[in-house]
Order: structure tokens, then C-alpha cells, then sequence
């Protein structure tokens, strides 16, 4: 009896418990509209109708339309491309508290109807933030955390060495020689695949793939076709809708660039001819857990996402580099004094010499290097209304780092144009956690970051010890002066440029070098 008196008492609760709970949502709903109310969107240029800004951002750089932006309206800048609301963050303070403390609201990436269209869905860096990232995210964590990056080194040091008999045999070909040394570590990295020492196949798979994508896969590029989807449907031949061709190339090539290095690894498999490697390890864990069918497209996705990333920004970075030696001769010669003060000259340098060499640390470290490779980061997105310092940010909102002006801010690097390794030298030891956020933020920090420094300090010291990077001279004797042209979109590298790339020793022979190599191990 009692029992059913306290159901009924419960069953006549629940209209009651119904109404006040509707209520509670509702009054949180006009104190949300009253706290928006409140709070105003952050200034920046005021939008046209129907395009938004879209006509006043350089398109080739808008992270330089976005740092005048700053200097107008502040470090925190609101505009709108088209239908999408989109904050710039020019302040490496506030995208900390944003990115960084806010993660829980903005660690999705935006909406970019060029990434299905060019074939890049697989890419867990643009991926959205949900299950199948998460699960991506764990087998990056499981490969490229610190301790791991360390068993990397050796391969590392190997494809380096490949890169100084290239440059001794045909330095002009120095652009290709970059690119197949950054794309040849993460190969054996991720693949277990030993590159040809030029010209490799798989190397001008990831170039064409990459080549055809990165114009377009940016918040920039992808508005029009964002705002009238229906674009997307033209035929090739419809005039304007010449991007069909190109799209439909990239899917093909994309493609391939998934599934060949991944049909290298399970062939091998089979032989039992694999050498260790990412795609093996995860592989060889998910069968021992009976679930390999089930995961093997996450690890597809997880080995070929570090094969595009790193092969790109490894040899953009380097890229930089060259240039950077070319127009910094005493730089140059700086770093130089100190590898031959530490290594000496009989030998190359090798990881253990690094914590002796800060000044070759700080090199990359400059704005006019490994910053200008992603010049405003990969966009975060908002998945809830947020205020930051009374400024309204809505749900949905593209939110960008722009790293160009952050490392550019007076405030930090006086004079931020020069190049100036040694502002990142305090007491002949390099300061603690500068430029952090060339790597990210949040939880979308880069995960291959470790095994990317190490590449990059690989490089950069080999290079440096044994070769001169020097201007190129014309028939008369004078050097040859020339523009840098630098290539758009996500990340950006300088284009070929003349140059002269010799031996330090200027008697050096590919059997010396050879017999230097073999000597390191």
C-alpha cells in the first residue's frame, strides 16, 4: 500500500518537475541572450553585405591583412568571410588563454567544403573533434611521444647523411634534395620504407598531393564554395568552375598517397621483410587485441597524416633555412665557429653535441624561419558561445592564431625583421619554452613536434658543418641579386632562388665524406 501511494505521489511530480525544468532551461536561455546582449562581437573591419571582408584580405597573405588588422582594431579582431563568422588572434597571450585554457570549447577545426572535395577527409589534422579524431589522437600519442621520438634518431641521422652526398654531387638541386630528406624520415618512420636516394616515387606522390591541396584546404579559399555549396556541382567545363579538373585530380592522387605506402607495409607484412616501424607497431597491437579490421583505417589515417605533415613543414623549414644563410652570411659564419669549437672539423656533429650547441638551436627559432612555415596556423573552431574579456565569440566561429603577427610583435622581438639568433640566447643557454605555439595549441598541438625539432636540428647542423651556402655569381663575376617568391596557402616556403651550395673544404670528395659518414656509425 505504501509503495503505491509514494509511485503515485512521484507520477503526479512529474508535470511539476517537467514545468520547472523548462523553466531553468528558459531562464538560462534569456540570461545567455542577456549576457550576449552585454557583450559585443571583437571589433574589427565592418562587413559588406553578402562577401563580408572577404575583398579586403590578400589572398597570397592574409596573415599580413590580419596583422594590419590588429594594429587598427586590436590584438583580438572579428570579421566575417561570406557566412562565417571568423576571430583573429594576434596576441600569443590571449591564444594561450583561449586555445590552450579554453580547449574544452575550441578544439574542432572549421567546416572546409575543399576538404572532401580535394580528398583530404582522411587528414586527422583538419579532422573534427570527435570520436575518430580522439582515437587517431591516441595512436599519435603512442608513436611520436617524446620517448618514442628518441628511438627515431638514428634514422634521422642516416637520411641526413643522404642529404650531404646529395648536396656534395648536385647541390643545384638543392630543393629536391630537401624534400626527399624530410620526406625519406618519415617514410622509414611511419613506413618502414628505405627511399630511393633522389627522385623517389612515393616522394612525388606526397609532392604532387601536396602541391594540389594546400592552395585551397584554408578557411580563405574555402569560403566561396562554403557560402554557395552548390558551386561544387557545376561540370569541369562550366566557366569558372575550372577547380573541378584540379579537384578531381587531387582526389585520385590523395588517394594514392593513402593507400600505396600502406600496401608497401602490408605486403612486407607478409614476408616478414617489414622493418620496424609506426604502421607495424599499431598493426601488430591491434591484431594482438583481434581487432585489426576494425582499426586498420584509423592507423592508414594516423601514418599518412604524418607522411603529408611532416614531409611539408620539415622541408618548407629547411627551405627557409637556405635562404636565411644566404641573406645572413655572419650568421652563418656564427654558427658555423660554434659546431667547429664543439665537433671540430673531422667529424659530423650528432645528437649528443646538441646541448653544447644553443646558438644552433636558436637558429630555427627566429621569425624569419620556422615560424613563416604556417603563417596562421590550422583554424580551431568554436563549439559553444563563449565571452572572452566581455567580447562575445559565437558558436561555430573559425578562431585563427595568426603566428606571423605573434612572432612579429615589437613588443617581444624588437626589431622582428632582422635576423637575430642570439635574442633567444640568455647567458649562452637558450631560453625555456620560446615560440611554443609554432606548434599548435591546446589539444590540437602538434604530436610529431619532437620528432620534427630533431629533424630540423639534424639538418640544419650537418648542413652548416660541412657546407657554405653563398650567393651565386653571373658571368661577370658579381653576385645575382633576385626577389624571393614565396608560395600561398596552409604552409609556405620560398621558391627555388639561386644559390651556391660548396664544400667548407673546398677538396672534399664524395669518398671523404663517404669515409666521414661511416665513421659517425
Amino acid at each position: 500500500m505504501f509503495d503505491n501511494v509514494e509511485a503515485t505521489n512521484i507520477h503526479s511530480l512529474v508535470p511539476i518537475l517537467g514545468v520547472l525544468v523548462s523553466l531553468f532551461v528558459v531562464r538560462l536561455m534569456v540570461n545567455n541572450r542577456e549576457k550576449h546582449a552585454r557583450c559585443s562581437l571583437p571589433p574589427g573591419p565592418r562587413p559588406f553585405p553578402v562577401v563580408g571582408n572577404v575583398m579586403s584580405v590578400n589572398s597570397k597573405e592574409p596573415w599580413v591583412t590580419y596583422t594590419d588588422w590588429g594594429k587598427t582594431y586590436g590584438p583580438l579582431v572579428y570579421s566575417r568571410l561570406f557566412n562565417k563568422d571568423v576571430i583573429v588572434i594576434n596576441s600569443e597571450r590571449i591564444a594561450k588563454d583561449i586555445l590552450d585554457r579554453r580547449s574544452s570549447v575550441f578544439s574542432d577545426r572549421p567546416t572546409l567544403i575543399t576538404m572532401d572535395l580535394f580528398g583530404w577527409s582522411w587528414n586527422v589534422t583538419f579532422m573534427p573533434y570527435g570520436e575518430r579524431w580522439r582515437q587517431c589522437r591516441r595512436l599519435f600519442h603512442q608513436t611520436f611521444r617524446p620517448e618514442a621520438a628518441l628511438t627515431y634518431r638514428p634514422v634521422q641521422m642516416c637520411k641526413v647523411h643522404q642529404l650531404l652526398m646529395n648536396l656534395l654531387e648536385t647541390p643545384h638541386e638543392y630543393g629536391s634534395h630537401l624534400q626527399t630528406m624530410s620526406s625519406s624520415i618519415i617514410m622509414a618512420i611511419a613506413y618502414g620504407y628505405d627511399t630511393a636516394p633522389r627522385h623517389d616515387a612515393f616522394v612525388k606522390v606526397v609532392e604532387d598531393a601536396l602541391n594540389l591541396a594546400l592552395g585551397v584546404i584554408t578557411p580563405e579559399r574555402a569560403a566561396l564554395l562554403g557560402a554557395f555549396p552548390f558551386l561544387i556541382r557545376l561540370p569541369y567545363w562550366f566557366p569558372g568552375a575550372g577547380f573541378q579538373k584540379k579537384a578531381q585530380e587531387s582526389r585520385h592522387v590523395s588517394k594514392e598517397q593513402v593507400d600505396a605506402p600502406f600496401r608497401h607495409v602490408t605486403q612486407n607484412l607478409a614476408s616478414n621483410s617489414l622493418p620496424p616501424c609506426i604502421c607495424s607497431d599499431l598493426l601488430g597491437r591491434m591484431k594482438d587485441g583481434g581487432n585489426i579490421q576494425r582499426h586498420e583505417g584509423l592507423v592508414k589515417d594516423v601514418a599518412a597524416t604524418a607522411f603529408s605533415a611532416a614531409s611539408d613543414t620539415t622541408s618548407s623549414a629547411m627551405l627557409i633555412f637556405t635562404l636565411a644563410m644566404l641573406q645572413n652570411p655572419k650568421v652563418q659564419a656564427k654558427a658555423q665557429a660554434e659546431i667547429d669549437a664543439i665537433v671540430g672539423r673531422d667529424r659530423l656533429p650528432e645528437f649528443s653535441d646538441r646541448a653544447s650547441l644553443p646558438y644552433i638551436d636558436a637558429v630555427p627559432l627566429s621569425p624569419s624561419t620556422i615560424i613563416l612555415t604556417l603563417q596562421t596556423g590550422v583554424a580551431h573552431a568554436a563549439t559553444a558561445d563563449d565571452i572572452y574579456e566581455g567580447y562575445y565569440i559565437p558558436k561555430g566561429a573559425t578562431v585563427m592564431a595568426n603566428l606571423w603577427a605573434m612572432s612579429h610583435d615589437e613588443s617581444i622581438y624588437p626589431d622582428p625583421y632582422e635576423f637575430k639568433p642570439e635574442r633567444f640566447l640568455s647567458n649562452g643557454k637558450l631560453i625555456d619554452d620560446v615560440v611554443s605555439y609554432a606548434f599548435g595549441f591546446g589539444r590540437r598541438v602538434c604530436i610529431g613536434r619532437h620528432v620534427a625539432d630533431a629533424s630540423l636540428w639534424a639538418g640544419i647542423t650537418s648542413i652548416l658543418s660541412v657546407f657554405n651556402i653563398k650567393k651565386a655569381l653571373d658571368d661577370s663575376g658579381k653576385e645575382v641579386e633576385f626577389e624571393v617568391q614565396w608560395t600561398s596557402g596552409l604552409t609556405t616556403h620560398p621558391l627555388l632562388f639561386p644559390c651556391v651550395i660548396e664544400p667548407r673544404d673546398l677538396e672534399m670528395t664524395a669518398e671523404g665524406l663517404a669515409e666521414m659518414i661511416a665513421l659517425h656509425g
